[in-house]
């Protein structure tokens, strides 16, 4: 597993991540054609060798010339969804302007479908985020850890007037996270770079146990007079006896009086806020009641956020939580053509070998419904197709 662990000394955004990929060695040529999918104009993108105190980094600058850069969430999700961007980094993305809209929506207390985003609904605030995204996946890094973040302080203007550091989105996207300040008073930390870490990030603190390949420098606009104004990348592979495991918080509720309506309802909500799973468990209560054990797995970065949801959304007064360690296979999607479509196939291996392979539910139930087939059908192709690909593969290899 490839993982990136960056180091936020100096804050985080959109464009020093994206500094620290150029740095590292991915390629801004091939980065900006995946950009240019977008459909949204008039922007440039560069990379230059700058210096930031002693320090020698990438800077990329993203420039527009758009004047009126509000859009709706939607909006923004509708332009990545229509830019034939790759699985992964669509997904990426448009997790990340979700996060993003949501945390607006509570900041002003409105709907999240009727949030408009200011400077981060922007092209060039799109670009960067897309872009963080293009480069993660060129880059193949699966997993991301973070240092503590050094979020800065004073005030920052903004569409919005001057607000205190951090601002408001940026703190809210940074609920769970360890976060300090040396007192700089600037925003180390903006709203675009909260917004990547809070969706992306499946660790915090000390660098992990990796075997370095590669280090990136991403500069920041500004010079500082009291640090370098950089962020740092490593780039590696998880260590052997790292791989597959990781630490998550388990939360559970009991309930007994709540509308089993609303057990859907908050399901898509919990894994919409980052949940690694959710389900329930039938147990006899107190009073002879039946009722639902709630059990959630979070990342502990997301804990805080998950139960805030659950005391919301559901009837309950009080949760538990433990941590508990996880074990995973290796795992990946893959598009695959079958004679009906294309279906995005799940790829379970340990060690290389493939021990578990699944086609996507949604790909499959929706060529069912374009088509006019079986679902079973649509499933059982997408099944056979691979095994006759993999078999060919095996067969070429040996």
């Amino acid at each position: 597993m490839k993982i990136a662990y960056f180091d936020c000394f100096s804050g985080i955004s959109g464009d020093m991540i994206l500094g620290a990929l150029v740095d590292a060695g991915c390629e801004l040529g091939r980065l900006e054609a995946e950009l240019r999918k977008l459909p949204v104009s008039g922007w440039n993108i560069s990379a230059e060798r700058v210096a930031r105190g002693a320090l020698s980094a990438t800077r990329v600058k993203v420039v527009s010339h758009e004047h009126h850069p509000h859009r709706s969430l939607n909006t923004i999700l509708r332009l990545i969804s229509e830019a034939g961007l790759p699985p992964r980094v669509a997904t990426r993305a448009s997790e990340i302007f979700q996060r993003l809209g949501e945390s607006d929506a509570r900041i002003h207390n409105v709907r999240v479908e009727k949030i408009h985003l200011h400077e981060v609904g922007a092209v060039d605030a799109i670009v960067d985020i897309v872009g963080a995204c293009v480069g993660f996946d060129l880059m193949g890094i699966d997993e991301f850890a973070y240092s503590a973040l050094n979020v800065g302080s004073g005030r920052v203007q903004t569409d919005h007037g001057v607000l205190p550091v951090p601002a408001p989105a940026t703190a809210d996207l940074l609920r769970g996270a360890p976060t300090y300040s040396t007192g700089i008073e600037r925003e180390l930390v903006t709203p675009t770079g909260a917004a990547i870490v809070s969706t992306l990030a499946s660790e915090f603190g000390a660098q992990p146990p990796m075997t370095i390949a590669t280090i990136g420098y991403g500069a920041g606009a500004a010079e500082l007079h009291e640090q370098p104004n950089v962020l740092r990348m490593f780039l590696g592979e998880r260590g052997a006896h790292e791989a597959g495991h990781d630490d998550i918080t388990v939360i559970e509720a009991n309930l007994d009086d709540m509308n089993p309506q609303i057990y859907g309802y908050f399901v898509e909500c919990a894994l919409a806020a980052g949940a690694l799973d959710v389900f329930s468990t039938a147990v006899q209560m107190k009073k002879n009641r039946p009722g639902q054990l709630l059990t959630v797995l979070s990342r502990p970065a997301d804990a805080d956020r998950i139960i805030d949801l659950i005391f919301r959304e559901t009837t309950t007064i009080g949760v538990r939580t433990y941590h508990a360690g996880r074990r995973t296979l290796d795992r990946e999607s893959v598009a695959l053509d079958t004679p009906l479509g294309t279906v995005r196939m799940k790829i379970a291996r340990t060690n290389g070998h493939v021990l578990n392979v699944a086609p996507e539910y949604e790909d499959c139930q929706r060529i069912a419904a374009e088509r006019g087939v079986p679902l079973k059908q649509v499933i059982a192709e997408a099944e056979f197709c691979f095994q006759q690909q993999h078999a060919a593969m095996r067969e070429k290899d040996s």
